[in-house]
């Protein structure tokens, strides 16, 4: 397959190596390279099986439109740009497809099933709390906010805080905490590197490259990767 890589960042400059690890036609394109999302033409997209994009929210929002428009597919691991979800959802249904979530860790994932099981217990209030590096420009992360709608999805009505870190080059912690007054329960997920998320969109890509027009959340399609 070709995959075009939009972001030259830590994470995407690591889906391109793997991208190239797993035997893909790889291209990539920076923010000064795609601004505004002036190079996601028809030529520029000709061949291309799925647009890989991990750069801003804002820009996120622009190649999305520009991909969608031209009816190519496209994996987001940009988070951030929720408000225009309908729309896009909107978009991929008409043409192209769509691939997000905000984490493409199947670890996440798995962390995400077992919040949604330790929710429903009684007589616990709870918490989350994520670190990240300090050049990461979205607090809470996606992450974050995802395990927050799945507890108040069990929970409705519940207040469940988020304390956000930002430090160093930390890969990025999640820790779910459920308190009691006769004991506490913790999930945590700790990303040793970036390497988890990277292989996750580019099996995403692979698997949205064989798809129908239509939108994709990666928490609904992972265990079919």
């Amino acid at each position: 397959m070709l995959f075009l890589v939009l972001g030259k960042g830590k994470t995407g400059s690591l889906v391109a190596e793997i991208a190239h690890e797993r035997g893909h036609g790889v291209r990539a394109l920076d923010i000064n390279e795609n601004r505004g999302a002036s190079a996601l033409t028809a030529p520029t997209l000709a061949g291309v099986d799925t647009v890989i994009d991990f750069t801003s929210a804002e820009a996120a929002v622009q190649n999305m439109r520009a991909v969608l428009a031209l009816g190519s597919r496209i994996v987001v691991g940009t988070t951030g740009w929720y408000a225009h979800l309908d729309e896009m959802r909107s978009k991929a249904q008409k043409r192209g497809a769509l691939l997000y979530g905000t984490n493409f860790s199947i670890g996440v994932q798995k962390l995400f099933r077992l919040t949604a099981e330790l929710a429903r217990l009684d007589g616990y209030q709870f918490s989350i709390s994520e670190t990240h590096h300090n050049t990461k420009l979205d607090a809470p992360s996606g992450t974050a906010l995802t395990l927050q709608e799945i507890i108040h999805a069990a929970r409705p009505g519940s207040y469940v805080p988020i304390t956000s870190h930002r430090v160093g080059d930390a890969k990025g912690e999640h820790i779910v905490t459920a308190n009691s007054d006769i004991d506490v329960l913790e999930l945590r997920h700790d990303a040793a590197s970036r390497r988890g998320f990277a292989l996750g969109a580019v099996r995403a890509a692979e698997w949205l490259a064989k798809q129908q027009p239509g939108a994709y959340d990666f928490r609904d399609i992972f265990d079919q990767l």
